[in-house]
């Protein structure tokens, strides 16, 4: 028997006669047909695999207050931080969710900015991820400090002692980075949702979601000067935005970087940091989406082809990333610097050589399948891989903070970290916060642009006729 997933995951055989290439939409392609099928899961009760992984994501949510309230009440010995591993889990976890942003603002923006069009059938959902990716990420720079009942000193604002935060801290540049990121990838996702929500607003059956689509549809009628408007304030959001993807976390690299620490102070981060995190934010993006599309039933929506092209940008960056991991061996060796070149040996051979070669296997091996056309294209083999990718870019942040702190000048000091089940439920709790916030999104929102994917199908073309398309199809075939 042939699952709805399987048929439509079939038509990658059946190619677009225009550029020979698996199409971007299959199956209904009308405006009408669109709009039914992007609005249905918020309309219609939802599976019970929704409510199964809302109940999860609300437990995980609830160890993760609990593990932030027990941590206010102790204090930060409950984690596994010490001397000389004075960050511990909570500095991987903010890097790490900083950098499953990424994808949502490279999918939504830069891809925008270069109009390709398979980017519409991801964006909305990438950039929903991103929102809530920086929510779990902001969390750890407030609890990690030691006094979190005194975040505002990470503000640029004078405290109670009447000084000013030490603007030459990375620590306070995290701040004004992630702030602006995570504010104007709010602004560009809800700008995009504006005539989507007028849609959703103009469907409803009951008083109350109508009012509420409605508030947030900001009276959108569809007028062409409400398009004018709209697609000014979108591109230049969208120029706004690009800048973000390689400012955000060059600056969050900078928290090494700018240290004298061997392992951390180097000129590549920056660039290496920025090609990481695109590379697990679209892993984290293919792993949300080929779930949704099977649940929500949007596989005629989210085709291979959206999946293959990700996993082309996977093999680009993951590619970059294993370039950076060769360019750091080479710089220690090159250098001359006993200290730096003990420090790449001693992630290699050192106590830690088995977070490291988990690192290795994920992060470098992993993508280079996608070298392959037939591999790209299987959504099982994809939905693995990015599980694997995701993993390896968690323990890069890990070798990165704890293998370089472990081991440092002083033989006399050295340490092996070893993390604590508090550590660990405040890893695990932030994806209960990161799933409670997509679950919700994918059941009150439209998980799909409905305006920007009517625009990559035919109809849309002015020139587009029904019996010219068929005699395409025909003499293509």
């Amino acid at each position: 028997m042939v699952t709805r997933s399987q048929h439509f995951d079939s038509q990658v055989r059946y190619l677009d006669p225009v550029d020979g290439r698996a199409p971007l939409i299959v199956g209904d392609t009308s405006f009408h047909g669109i709009t039914e099928a992007i609005a249905a899961p918020t309309e219609w009760a939802p599976p019970i695999g929704w409510y199964v992984v809302l109940a999860i994501s609300v437990m995980l949510l609830g160890v993760f207050g609990l593990s932030i309230g027990y941590l206010f009440w102790e204090g930060t010995g409950i984690w596994g931080i010490n001397n000389p591993v004075a960050w511990g889990w909570a500095i991987v976890n903010f890097v790490f969710w900083v950098g499953i942003g990424h994808a949502g603002t490279l999918i939504s923006a830069i891809l925008f900015l270069f109009r390709q069009k398979w980017r519409t059938s991801i964006n909305r959902s990438a950039e929903a991820m991103t929102i809530f990716a920086v929510m779990c990420a902001l969390v750890f720079p407030g609890i990690h400090v030691g006094r979190p009942w005194l975040p505002y000193w990470m503000l640029p604002l004078p405290n109670q002692m009447q000084m000013w935060p030490n603007f030459r801290s990375p620590l306070i540049w995290d701040i004004f980075a992630v702030s602006v990121y995570g504010t104007v990838s709010v602004l560009f996702w809800y700008t995009g949702l504006i005539p989507d929500l007028a849609t959703f607003r103009d469907r409803q059956k009951t008083k109350l979601r109508r009012f509420i689509y409605g508030f947030f549809a900001l009276g959108w009628r569809g007028s062409a000067r409400h398009w004018l408007n709209y697609e000014r304030a979108y591109l230049l959001l969208a120029a706004l935005a690009t800048p973000l993807v390689l400012s955000v976390h060059s600056v969050v690299s900078f928290d090494f970087a700018t240290s004298q620490l061997p392992g951390w102070h180097t000129t590549i981060f920056p660039p290496y940091f920025v090609a990481g995190a695109i590379f697990s934010g679209f892993a984290m993006v293919m792993t949300l989406m080929i779930v949704a599309r099977v649940v929500f039933r949007l596989e005629h929506l989210i085709t291979i082809r959206h999946f293959e092209n990700m996993a082309k940008i996977m093999l680009l960056t993951g590619t970059l990333v294993g370039y950076a991991y060769s360019i750091e061996f080479f710089m220690a060796w090159y250098s001359g610097n006993p200290y730096e070149s003990f420090a790449f040996i001693n992630r290699i051979f050192g106590p830690y050589a088995w977070a490291y070669w988990t690192m290795i296997s994920c992060n470098v091996i992993t993508p280079q399948f996608f070298w392959s056309k037939k591999l790209r294209t299987n959504v099982p083999f994809l939905f693995v891989c990015t599980i694997f990718i995701n993993i390896g870019m968690w323990f890069e942040r890990f070798v990165i903070v704890v293998s370089s702190l472990h081991r440092d000048f002083l033989p006399s000091s050295w340490g092996y970290f070893t993390a604590t089940w508090w550590d660990i439920s405040t890893f695990i709790g932030s994806f209960g916060l990161f799933m409670t916030m997509f679950c919700l999104f994918l059941r009150f929102l439209p998980a799909v642009s409905i305006a920007e994917v009517k625009t990559v199908v035919p109809h849309a073309d002015p020139h587009y006729h029904e019996d010219a398309a068929g005699d395409a199809a025909a003499e293509h075939a």
